[in-house]
């Protein structure tokens, strides 16, 4: 009985240790890379659906991207997008106490929802500009 219980033992032990010999998994792209990733994954999808129109057009974006993007016209698109968010977000705050100085509910409820959806395209924007950033990490 006792080669089955290192055999037991050996088996349990390999199992075990399998996720530390695992490799690391791929750092996540960022800037031009992560979108040419996301074009050649849409490209593989519409070859899969049988999309050909698609499959074109994105194959099309794809070789736009691979000439024409960089990581720091990119990062400068994004930024700008985030300011003109912040922006929007301040004239919605000021046009909701505007309305709330005038106590009109209907107004002011428009003025909140419009206020929400300006925060919501923000927060977006900032998502976004966090993916093409590059890692504070290096320095």
């Amino acid at each position: 009985m006792k080669p089955f219980s290192s055999l037991a033992m050996f088996t349990a032990l390999c199992i075990l240790a399998a996720p530390a010999f695992a490799a690391d998994p791929a750092p996540a792209l960022s800037g031009c890379a992560a979108k040419r990733q996301d074009i050649s994954t849409q490209i593989d999808q519409a070859k899969a659906a049988g999309n050909t129109s698609q499959q074109a057009g994105l194959e099309k974006a794809l070789s736009e991207v691979t000439a024409n993007c960089t990581d720091a016209a990119l990062l400068k698109e994004q930024e700008q997008k985030v300011f003109e968010a912040k922006r929007e977000v301040s004239r919605r705050q000021a046009d909701l106490s505007k309305a709330m100085s005038k106590g009109d509910p209907e107004k002011i409820d428009k003025r909140k929802d419009k206020l929400a959806q300006s925060r919501k395209e923000l927060q977006d924007a900032q998502t976004e500009l966090e993916k093409v950033q590059p890692d504070q990490d290096d320095e």
